[in-house]
């Protein structure tokens, strides 16, 4: 039987240890991406109340399937295990082309990040190519272009450690990957979230309203709120009249209206732009503008920058 106050006691004893004052994180920058075996990035000592962690200035990208629930619904279970080890592959394929080092992959999210140097360029680079490869190549094999890809990328100081504890034997692997920590993969994240979204449509009934008579008429829309608020009841006529002397008709209109335009397959925050043209002020997508000023997300406050911008000589 599990002896549930004796492990309550070393959880409480293990919690304090590392949450107390005395307890020391070790941070070590780099310019270079770090990996799993690392020396510097440790699992929590408690014997000697420290840990080891890196930072690193850099640019982090994300990238995942949209749809993915409705895909695994429409689709047989084989298409769609098939379908993400495709994606999979192909995307850290991609990532290794300009030196991305692929450090977490969730289902259909893969995330990438970039050692320091040339970082802008390698990113924007690697998110261009993961578009092209996925439009190009990977939705070819489905009939009705259902597979969809978004990509967030941002760039700032981001903090690997390793939490949790060791383990040996079958599992040993699943408690050795490192855990990024750090506005970047946050913003990235919620790019990635809101990248390659259709555009938010409603279909509205509007009322066309005509004033005036004969030659001198006019129109105006309302909601049917609007227009309902345009009345008032004279008790003298015992009838709705309406303010407008000029008032002579009205007719109902079924109108579909934009809440919120499409999103682009690749967003990214104002840093990363900025750096990318700076390093890359001849670059075509620079010269024609074709990354445009997007809406705001929550909780970042800066210009985002997006487009659909992918490599021609890429091909299905």
């Amino acid at each position: 039987m599990v002896d549930l106050k004796a492990f309550s006691d070393d959880v409480n004893l293990e919690v304090s240890t590392i949450l107390a004052s005395d307890f020391s994180i070790e941070v070590t920058s780099t310019n270079s991406v770090p990996h799993s075996d690392d020396a510097a990035i440790t699992f929590p000592n408690l014997d000697s109340k420290s840990q080891g962690t890196k930072t690193i200035e850099t640019t982090v990208l994300y990238i995942d399937m949209r749809r993915s629930t409705e895909l695994s619904l429409k689709h047989k279970r084989h298409t769609v295990a098939k379908l993400y080890s495709a994606f999979v592959r192909a995307m850290t394929r991609c990532a290794g082309i300009y030196g991305g080092e692929v450090r977490g992959i969730i289902g259909d999210r893969v995330m990438v990040i970039f050692n320091k140097e040339n970082c802008f360029t390698n990113a924007v680079n690697t998110a261009i190519l993961m578009s092209s490869v996925c439009q190009k190549i990977i939705n070819k094999h489905f009939k009705h272009n259902e597979v969809t890809f978004g990509i967030g990328i941002d760039y700032g100081t981001i903090l690997a450690t390793k939490t949790g504890i060791r383990r040996n034997g079958s599992a040993k692997g699943s408690y050795r990957s490192l855990v990024w920590l750090g506005r970047p993969a946050n913003i990235a994240s919620k790019l990635t979230d809101n990248a390659n979204k259709p555009a938010e449509r409603v279909t509205l009934d509007k009322v066309i309203v005509k004033f005036g008579s004969g030659l001198g008429t006019y129109s105006q829309e309302y909601y049917t709120v609007e227009f309902v608020k345009q009345f008032y009841f004279n008790a003298s006529t015992g009838r709705m009249h309406h303010f407008n002397p000029l008032f002579h008709s009205f007719r109902i209109e079924s109108k579909i209206e934009t809440l919120k335009e499409a999103t682009p397959p690749i967003l990214m925050t104002d840093d990363v732009y900025k750096g990318y043209k700076a390093a890359n002020p001849t670059a075509p997508e620079i010269q024609n503008g074709w990354w445009k000023l997007q809406d705001k997300i929550k909780d970042y406050s800066g210009d985002i920058y997006g487009g659909d911008v992918i490599f021609n000589y890429i091909q299905g």
